[in-house]
């Protein structure tokens, strides 16, 4: 047994603050409402009688957080437009309005950068500790940023294991607690129950389209063209598109008709099925965005792709953006070990081309698997709920909860066997 303060280097000698203090959650997309969720059922199982507040969405409420106003259902990547940023502001005076009657020890701004900074202005001065969950990604564009961070932040908590070493040197004290998707192992044997009945070939070709309709218009008619292509090349080929919600199931239809794409016999679709998706799969076809470390955590090999603006682009990000790499895989590994077609100006036929080269070749597709297992073991040992709650206490000044090293993540069964029958893309190594 031992102290939760301790475990992964965590933070200590915070004082003491209000004996009953209350903390304060800002997320303003779903993914945020998801981080923020399972810390808060975290807190909430340390510290029962705990007041947390939040600006979010369903899942918080349903940890445990009151929430007082309902965000993140229209959540937009890129530059907002006026209406977003009028929504915003509106929101920041809320709050404004909120916090002289609720004094607050912690604030917790979950992810969203651009609409969490304005609170902050408002939280930080007024005494509270300002906890980021999710660190903004100035490492990729905007550095010049970092000034604004470390005036509005006391804490960053990472969920990429080489952030810590960017934003520490620049003078903000920063944490890995790990990332959520890996807090806990899978559940194989469910998985293989929900894909017992799904259609097997001797390639099995996940396609995942993102969850924004921006993203799912612009990119989905690519990975459907990219997947026609192959199995056009490959006659027992099957697929499986994974939506994220049911009724994102007709607007993809529709999207294919749109864009004058027959839907082929050998795909099919279901929805909030994304690991049993991967688990089923033997390659993906993929949107960028955090599902590809969801499909890295079961080891199976991808392409990823992501098509924008290509006038954005010319004028715009091609000058701020400094990474190397663009997808969370290659930018954590720091060398591109997945295929990335991003940003993608072309068609459907490159994508196609890339992924062949995996399908027809059992040894690029082995190494690929080796290395999204050396990529995801940067992650095993760190449960990221629990390391964040213990951060967020410990600036509330809260008595620590002794915890064991058993509620520490564990790694996952080995994940390159799927479920009996399932065919794989190329032979198990002798």
């Amino acid at each position: 047994m031992g102290s939760i303060w301790a475990r992964d280097g965590l933070l200590l000698g915070v004082q003491p603050s209000d004996p009953k203090p209350a903390i304060l959650f800002t997320a303003f997309e779903p993914s945020g409402d998801d981080h923020a969720s399972a810390i808060i059922r975290v807190l909430k199982e340390w510290y029962p009688d705990l007041k947390i507040f939040g600006w979010g969405g369903r899942h918080m409420r349903d940890a445990g957080a009151d929430i007082i106003e309902h965000t993140g259902d229209d959540a937009v990547m890129g530059v907002p437009g006026l209406q977003k940023i009028q929504e915003h502001r509106q929101i920041n005076a809320k709050i404004e309005h909120w916090l002289k009657d609720n004094p607050i020890a912690v604030h917790v701004p979950v992810d969203s950068p651009a609409a969490n900074f304005p609170v902050c202005k408002l939280t930080k001065p007024q005494g509270a500790k300002v906890v980021h969950m999710v660190a903004p990604q100035l490492w990729a564009w905007a550095p010049w940023r970092i000034r604004k961070l470390r005036r509005l932040t006391n804490h960053v908590m990472c969920v990429l294991p080489f952030e810590p070493g960017w934003f520490t040197p620049r003078g903000v004290q920063a944490t890995f607690v790990g990332h959520q998707l890996f807090d806990q192992p899978l559940d194989l044997d469910a998985l293989d129950e929900q894909i017992k009945d799904w259609r097997t070939g001797p390639q099995q070709i996940a396609l995942m389209p993102g969850s924004r309709p921006g993203e799912m218009r612009k990119n989905f008619p690519l990975l459907l063209g990219a997947y026609i292509k192959l199995a056009a090349e490959h006659p027992d080929m099957v697929g499986m598109v994974a939506a994220t919600r049911k009724e994102i199931e007709p607007e993809l239809s529709k999207i294919a008709k749109d864009a004058g794409l027959d839907w082929p016999d050998s795909l099919s679709i279901t929805h909030a099925q994304t690991d049993a998706v991967i688990r089923w799969c033997s390659f993906a076809l993929v949107v960028s965005g955090t599902v590809t470390l969801q499909i890295a955590r079961q080891h199976k090999p991808m392409v990823i792709v992501y098509k924008s603006s290509r006038l954005i682009w010319s004028l715009a990000a091609r000058w701020f953006i400094r990474t190397k790499f663009f997808t969370l895989p290659n930018i954590v590994a720091g060398r591109e070990i997945v295929p990335e077609l991003v940003p993608h100006f072309a068609g459907a036929e490159p994508i196609a081309d890339r992924a062949v080269q995996f399908l027809e070749n059992p040894e690029a597709y082995q190494e690929q698997v080796d290395n999204l297992k050396a990529l995801t073991a940067q992650f095993s040992g760190h449960h990221a709920s629990q390391n964040a709650a213990a951060l967020i206490a410990k600036f509330a000044g809260l008595e620590p909860i002794e915890q064991s090293q058993s509620d520490q993540s564990q790694p996952d069964r080995d994940q390159t066997n799927p479920a009996p029958g399932v065919a794989r893309a190329v032979r198990d190594p002798e």
